[in-house]
């Protein structure tokens, strides 16, 4: 490479360097706008780090107008990770790592209108979901989520130390009615090629090391240990803790939005409410590691909300999220 070359890449590398990455939260427990970045070139490795660690303070980060490639799609989840290819979703034949999420009249949506966490029937889940509105209706359509770092916080001690290291069976119990009768030997090989796991029903995520209520009622099945009337009815309990409005976030969408979530942490929801209008969506989803609980005797979780360590936790007190009604 040339000196003048040479000059001229350092001269561009320093620009993107330069180019400011602002991160704005959008409610007090989960999401944030990310500003300044524009997926049509590269990240600087500071730039990268923004964006990565507000993923992860966040859960969840809206990036606007991003008029992108399904390749540069592709390459953006790439610097997290390798990219995931789904067992059952539409995939492109020649990228099966994206999923094309196209509905209207003619192919009304199903079975992503349920708080879920994306593929926890696998022995290590995705670590991350990148979804980009193509087609978006006028009304209706928004994405819902739920933060369950936020969710476990508000649980009370007593509940906490009662579903401290206990764990839940997940199987892909939404797609087993597609398979008719002929389609048998294909369900047994899903079948064996991910067997159902059992997942903590409390997870520390890997990075901040929050605790995680990491249930979910697409893909749960029973609590170990527990009768099944006594697993269902705890279950209920749990899932319902991603429907108190104080943990969730709601994105609207436009055209050339992205949104990414830690599903390590995060649950969402598909709005149905724009049938018959049209709705495309490009995923990528990024390799994730098998989900590590809670271990040892209880104690009290020290890490805030914000990842920061904070004082044990005296007794009788209840931390985290307080709704108005049970505040005390």
């Amino acid at each position: 490479m040339s000196a003048a070359r040479s000059t001229a890449s350092r001269k561009a590398e320093a620009e993107i360097d330069a180019r400011p990455v602002n991160v704005r939260p959008i409610n007090g427990f989960i999401g944030a706008e990310i500003e300044g970045v524009d997926l049509r070139q590269p990240l600087s490795p500071a730039q990268f780090k923004v964006v990565h660690d507000a993923l992860v303070h966040y859960e969840v980060i809206v990036l606007r107008d991003q008029d992108i490639t399904i390749d540069q799609q592709m390459a953006f989840g790439a610097l997290f990770g390798d990219l995931s290819i789904h067992p059952f979703s539409p995939n492109l034949p020649d990228k099966p790592e994206v999923i094309i999420l196209d509905y209207s009249k003619d192919n009304p949506p199903a079975l992503t209108d349920i708080w879920h966490v994306d593929e926890t029937f696998r022995a290590a889940p995705p670590m991350a979901t990148i979804l980009r509105g193509k087609v978006v209706p006028e009304a209706g359509g928004d994405t819902m989520f739920a933060s369950m770092s936020a969710a476990y916080r508000g649980l009370s001690e007593r509940m906490k130390q009662h579903i401290h290291g206990l764990e839940a069976l997940h199987d892909f119990k939404p797609w087993r009615p597609l398979f008719g009768e002929t389609d048998r030997p294909k369900l047994r090989k899903l079948e064996d090629d991910f067997p159902n796991p059992w997942h903590p029903v409390v997870r520390v995520h890997p990075v901040s090391g929050r605790r995680v209520l990491y249930v979910n009622r697409q893909f749960c099945v029973r609590i170990k240990g527990l009768k099944s009337d006594e697993s269902d009815a705890l279950l209920e309990f749990l899932y319902r803790q991603a429907t108190i409005p104080e943990y969730q976030l709601r994105v609207k969408w436009q055209p050339n939005t992205l949104v990414m979530w830690d599903n390590r942490s995060v649950q969402h929801y598909a709005v149905h409410d724009y049938y018959p209008a049209r709705r495309t969506m490009e995923r990528v989803t990024v390799i994730g590691d098998r989900p590590v609980g809670v271990t040892g005797p209880y104690v009290p979780d020290t890490i805030e909300a914000n990842g920061t360590v904070k004082p044990a936790i005296a007794d009788g007190t209840r931390p985290g999220p307080k709704r108005a009604f049970d505040r005390y």
